[in-house]
C-alpha cells in the first residue's frame, strides 16, 4: 500500500517511470580537479569530453594562485548585496576586464550566468515592448522572457525557428509582427532579438551580421548570450561577435551581451552582462538580481580576471583549441558518425533516441571516456545525442582515444 502525500506518490511514480525508460541521471563525482583527465570515483581516471574547460584553465596554476590570494586577502564571502556592502575592489577590476574584452563600455558580474540573464529582461523591459527569442535558446533566457511577462504585463513575446532569419516562422517574420504592435495611441514599444551565440546543444553559432541588420531596420535591441562562444569563437577568444568581425563601433554591433565566467574563462563560477553603461546602470539600481542577491565571491573575480589575462596574452591556446576541434570532427566523422558541422568546441553526436545515447554514455564511461548523452527534454525526442568537447588541454592521443571508444560501441 502506497502511503505519503500527493507529492510523494507523484514523484515516486515518475522516479519509476525514469528508471524504467532507461533516463534516469547519475551524478558521478570527481576525487579532484577538472582537467582533459579527470579521477571519478569507483571509476578511477577517464579522459573527460563532456566538460566546458575549454582553454583548460580550471586547474591553470596562475588562476589557482589568483583565486587563493583573493581568498586571503579579501575571505571566505561578500557578506552582503553589491548596493549594500558587497562590492569589493576585485569586483571592479574584473568588470573593467570583462568590459575591455567585449568591446562595452561597460560590465557586471552576478553569482551565476542565469542570474544575469534572469536579470536582464524583468528588468530592462517595459509593458508593450517584445521580445523575439530563438526556438533553442537557453533555459535561462526562456526563463527570463517568462519571467518578464509576469512581471511586465501587456509585455509581448514571440519565438522563431532556429537560426533562420527568412521565411516562414523567421526572424524576419516576427520583427513584422512585433512592429505592429502599438498601444492605443498608435505608440510602439521597443523590440529585443535575443539569440544565443553558440547553441549550446548544436554547436551552431548565430548569424550574428545578418540580424543586425535587421535589428537596425526595425530599430530592435540585439542581445546575444556568448556563454559558448568566451574563449573559444574569434581569434583571441573574444567570442562569437569576434567571429563575425563584430568588435564595436556605430554600426555591426551587439547591444547587450549576457555570459559566464565558469566555462572557459577559469571554469568558475558566475556570470555577467556587458553593454551600454545606462544598461548596467539600470541593471545596478532596479535588478532584483543584484539587489537582493550576494556579490559574487571575490576568490572567484579574482580567478576569472585572471583566466581572461592568459586567454588574452596566449592567443596560441585558443588556436590550439580551434586545431583540436578540427582533428576531433575530422576523425569522429571518419568513423561513421554524423557530427554537426560547426567552429565551435561543441561536438554532437547524433544518435536518436534519449535511452539510447544514456546508454551508449554509460558504456563510454566504461572504456574510460567520459562523455554525456542528452536527449529529451534537454533536446528534442529522436535528437538525442552524445555531446563531445573539446579543449585545448586535450592531445591529438586524448581525441584518438575518444575515436576510438566511439567505434567500439
Amino acid at each position: 500500500m502506497t502511503t505519503g502525500t500527493l507529492f510523494d506518490v507523484r514523484t515516486d511514480a515518475l522516479f519509476a517511470t525514469l528508471r524504467a525508460d532507461r533516463v534516469w541521471k547519475t551524478l558521478q563525482m570527481l576525487e579532484g580537479p577538472m582537467g582533459p583527465v579527470v579521477r571519478i570515483r569507483g571509476r578511477g581516471e577517464c579522459l573527460c569530453f563532456c566538460s566546458n574547460n575549454y582553454l583548460g584553465l580550471a586547474n591553470h596554476p596562475e588562476v589557482i594562485e589568483a583565486g587563493i590570494r583573493g581568498l586571503k586577502e579579501y575571505g571566505a564571502g561578500t557578506a552582503s548585496v553589491r548596493f549594500i556592502c558587497g562590492t569589493f575592489t576585485p569586483h571592479e577590476e574584473l568588470e573593467e576586464a570583462i568590459a575591455s574584452m567585449m568591446g562595452t563600455q561597460a560590465s557586471y558580474t552576478f553569482v551565476s550566468a542565469w542570474t544575469a540573464n534572469e536579470a536582464v529582461f524583468p528588468t530592462l523591459c517595459e509593458a508593450g515592448d517584445t521580445i523575439i527569442s530563438d526556438e533553442l535558446n537557453h533555459a535561462c533566457i526562456i526563463d527570463s522572457i517568462r519571467l518578464a511577462t509576469v512581471i511586465k504585463k501587456g509585455l509581448h513575446k514571440s519565438v522563431y525557428k532556429n537560426n533562420t532569419l527568412t521565411g516562414a516562422n523567421s526572424l524576419e517574420q516576427r520583427l513584422k509582427e512585433a512592429s505592429a504592435n502599438t498601444d492605443a495611441n498608435g505608440k510602439r514599444g521597443q523590440i529585443w532579438v535575443v539569440t544565443d551565440g553558440v547553441f549550446s546543444m548544436e554547436g551552431s553559432i548565430a548569424d550574428l551580421p545578418t540580424m543586425r541588420q535587421m535589428c537596425d531596420e526595425y530599430g530592435a535591441i540585439l542581445v546575444v548570450d556568448d556563454s559558448h562562444g568566451h574563449g573559444v569563437m574569434g581569434k583571441t577568444g573574444r567570442g562569437t561577435h569576434e567571429h563575425w568581425g563584430m568588435m564595436g563601433g556605430a554600426s555591426g554591433r551587439v547591444d547587450i551581451f549576457t555570459g559566464t565566467l565558469g566555462k572557459a574563462l577559469g571554469g568558475g563560477a558566475g556570470g555577467f552582462v556587458a553593454g551600454d553603461r545606462r544598461v548596467i546602470e539600470l541593471l545596478i539600481q532596479r535588478g532584483r538580481p543584484t539587489l537582493f542577491s550576494n556579490a559574487l565571491p571575490v576568490t572567484v573575480a579574482c580567478s576569472a580576471k585572471k583566466a581572461i589575462e592568459i586567454m588574452l596574452r596566449e592567443p596560441e591556446r585558443v588556436q590550439r583549441l580551434k586545431d583540436n576541434v578540427a582533428y576531433a570532427r575530422q576523425k569522429i566523422k571518419a568513423a561513421g558518425f554524423d557530427v554537426l558541422e560547426s567552429p565551435t568546441a561543441i561536438c554532437p553526436v547524433i544518435v536518436g533516441e534519449t535511452a539510447k545515447a544514456i546508454a551508449m554514455s554509460q558504456r563510454l564511461l566504461e572504456l574510460g571516456v567520459f562523455v554525456i548523452g542528452f536527449g529529451y527534454p534537454v533536446v528534442p525526442e529522436g535528437h538525442a545525442r552524445l555531446r563531445c568537447q573539446i579543449s585545448a588541454a586535450h592531445t591529438r592521443e586524448h581525441i584518438d582515444t575518444l575515436v576510438d571508444a566511439l567505434r567500439k560501441l
